[in-house]
């Protein structure tokens, strides 16, 4: 059974979870027993920190799987930030309780920040930094199942230095060597052995993306959480815990019960995230602010002795003030609407559609190199190509140098070929965000490599399209090339002229260029000439000529669900768009006929209209000469009228019901049984989609749905 989604009830238990750590420090049933207390505080909530630390793992599996050392290291950051931010906190109760005090406080100091925390509950956030850097430099050398192999042996180290000390002091060695770790750290429950078992978990768990049925999830949770409490009780009844965050079930309690989370239903919630993470920082200095307040008005019997009052108290506090400051952050990054005005919407999941739908067209090992230039046809080249990562496709294209670099500084991975012409004095550049640069000619190749850098190029092959490239025929020329020392070749490329046609003529073009390409690669075969990566064929070129092998598919306009006209094409395969277009209605008037609307006095009313006034205009990249087009309003379309303005369109909506200010309104995509097709706009505006999409501006907001990863 497949897991429902991505996320299920774990932002909901994130909050339960820091409700367990609140309880972890404040004892609750104390009042009624020491058993029942044992058990809720020193076994039910010793799940809190494993969920946690499982919560990252399942999330960050990907990035590190993909060795995505920014991320990671990013990530790592931000975690640091708030440790930073919690020890400034603490200092003050540290300094109060004199923590820091003697000759060699330093040392101290030094240990705490690096391993233990500088205040009791803080250990998570050094030791999260250091279970995701062992994990990640063990993944990269053992793969996942070795690395978990690993951290579960750094468990059972761990273990015997927690709840099972007790059996390890009995055996003088090994007493001995615990005596070493507790020399540099007051527990086992750290980065090294706690932190790595229940990050990989969390990996391999969203490895895998499948479960057992509910139902037997929750009958092994159950069976290993009864099994848990049993071994908290003997181990307790014994006396052989030195501390006892580390148990031998509560690995497969955790396992079952994510698994459990991921099954039920839930919504990803950034707020309950924000809330629980600063309920985990600041409940300490609530227990303080209770206790303080309780002695100062002789309230202590009710909110100190009292245990439950006493958590409860905490509790409250916590989450009131976590609340209060979350939606504090949030109101400071409050910005507008991005759907107040005009935008775009951009459906991932149709995207990912696309992209096995094309994939299914591919013969043998060849693959998919994504076109993401034009700021991906309009579609956001930053996010689609990070969604396109994140379906394992690794090869990007785009047109120029400033658009590779934004993709590396957006964090993209795998190699990005620039198509078109980078000045040579930005050469550096190239390197520096390790890009591939297209070889125009023999003039550009030396060029390039009189500035002596080692640089990553694919040669472009001319076979017919006289644009950029060097002609197929002038072998001795392209021999040359070859002979750059500071150009590593990685492939070479040619480029179909009129693949798009079905016409009789066109395909023989076609074919004679697909020809010239063939013979120009077996003589550079021939003369023992590093190849690399060959590719000729983009969107059109896979569409109407899939039978052919090469290593790579530049997928471009195919990939947003789309054509450049409504063309016939050999393969017959349902594309979905992957962008729409809105906008809002800003007014709505009744004209009197005999009256002209918008710039010009081009359109004159014939009878009393209703018009719309539509906030989108040429200025947004929609063609002023889209006048005879229509628009979508409650599911029906509406005639645009006059021409186009800067800012604002004008269409007709006398024969529609009920529209008013603010109705959404469609300009291309889907809205109800209609649809205005990109295709269909462009062919209004005597253009092809790759036109018109690569032309929406900038003001337009970009809204991502159905997003794989939350």
């Amino acid at each position: 059974m497949r897991l429902k989604n991505d996320t299920g009830a774990l932002d909901p238990f994130r909050l339960i979870a820091a409700f367990l750590v609140i309880a972890n420090h404040t004892s609750p049933l104390l009042s009624f027993g020491e058993n029942a207390d044992f058990i809720l505080t020193r076994i039910i909530a010793r799940t809190a920190v494993p969920f946690f630390l499982m919560v990252s793992g399942y999330f960050l599996y990907k990035y590190i799987k993909n060795g995505d050392n920014s991320y990671i290291l990013a990530f790592c950051k931000k975690i640091a930030l708030l440790y930073a931010f919690s020890i400034i906190l603490f200092l003050p109760l540290n300094l109060y309780a004199g923590h820091y005090k003697g000759e060699n406080w330093w040392i101290t100091f030094i240990k705490d920040l690096f391993i233990d925390g500088t205040f009791y509950h803080l250990w998570y956030f050094p030791g999260l930094i250091l279970g995701i850097l062992i994990v990640r430099l063990c993944m990269r050398r053992l793969g996942l199942q070795l690395t978990f192999l690993l951290s579960i042996f750094l468990y059972l180290l761990g273990l015997f230095g927690d709840s099972y000390y007790g059996i390890a002091t009995q055996i003088t060695f090994i007493d001995t060597f615990y005596d070493g770790i507790f020399s540099i750290t007051d527990y086992t429950r750290n980065g090294l052995f706690m932190v790595p078992i229940f990050l990989t978990m969390g990996m391999l768990i969203y490895q895998g993306r499948k479960s057992s049925s509910l139902k037997n999830n929750l009958l092994l949770f159950i069976v290993s959480f009864v099994l848990l409490v049993v071994e908290g009780l003997w181990l307790h009844a014994h006396s052989l815990q030195r501390h006892d965050s580390m148990y031998i079930m509560l690995v497969p309690t955790m396992y079952y019960l994510f698994l459990i989370l991921l099954q039920l239903n839930g919504k990803s919630s950034k707020n309950l995230r924000n809330i629980a993470t600063i309920m985990y920082i600041i409940h300490p200095w609530m227990i303080v602010v209770v206790r303080f307040t309780a002695d100062l008005f002789k309230l202590e019997h009710l909110f100190i002795v009292n245990s439950f009052v006493h958590y409860l108290t905490v509790s409250v506090l916590s989450f009131v003030m976590a609340a209060f400051l979350s939606w504090g952050i949030k109101w400071r990054k409050q910005t507008p609407s991005p759907t107040g005005r005009a935008w775009i919407e951009i459906d991932l999941q149709a995207l990912r559609e696309n992209i096995e739908i094309l994939r299914k067209l591919l013969p043998g090992n060849t693959k998919l190199m994504a076109v993401v230039k034009a700021n991906a046809y309009g579609h956001g080249a930053v996010k689609v190509a990070k969604e396109l990562n994140k379906n394992g496709i690794n090869s990007f294209a785009v047109a120029t140098l400033a658009e590779g670099i934004q993709l590396r500084k957006n964090r993209v991975k795998g190699e990005i070929l620039v198509l078109g012409y980078t000045n040579p004095q930005d050469i550096r550049f190239l390197k520096r965000y390790r890009l591939t640069q297209t070889i125009i000619g023999l003039s550009y190749a030396r060029e390039l490599n009189k500035y002596g850098i080692g640089l990553d190029v694919q040669v472009k092959l001319d076979t017919g399209m006289h644009r950029l490239g060097v002609d197929a025929s002038q072998l001795t020329e392209l021999k040359r090339i070859y002979r750059c020392q500071h150009l590593k070749i990685k492939g070479i490329y040619s480029h179909l002229s009129v693949s798009d046609s079905l016409e009789p003529e066109d395909i023989n073009s076609t074919n004679e260029q697909i020809a010239k390409y063939n013979q120009t690669i077996e003589w550079l075969q021939s003369q023992q000439l590093r190849i690399g990566r060959r590719h000729i064929q983009a969107s059109y070129g896979l569409l109407n000529y899939p039978d052919l092998q090469y290593d790579y598919v530049r997928a471009g306009i195919a990939l947003y669900g789309i054509l450049s006209n409504n063309d016939e094409v050999v393969s017959k395969v349902e594309l979905k768009p992957v962008l729409a277009i809105k906008a809002r209605v800003a007014m709505v008037k009744h004209v009197p006929p005999g009256e002209f609307v918008s710039y010009g006095r081009t359109y004159e009313t014939k009878e009393m209209m209703i018009t719309a006034v539509v906030t989108i205009g040429y200025a947004d990249g929609l063609p002023r000469n889209l006048n005879h087009g229509h628009v979508l309003i409650h599911g029906q379309k509406a005639p645009i009228i006059g021409r186009i303005c800067m800012d604002q369109l004008i269409v007709d909506v006398t024969d529609l019901a009920n529209v008013q200010t603010n109705d959404i309104v469609t300009i291309i995509g889907k809205d109800g049984s209609e649809r205005i097709t990109s295709e269909e706009v462009a062919n209004k505006c005597g253009t092809i989609t790759n036109e018109l999409l690569s032309r929406l501006g900038s003001r337009l907001n970009y809204i991502y749905k159905n997003p794989f990863f939350h």
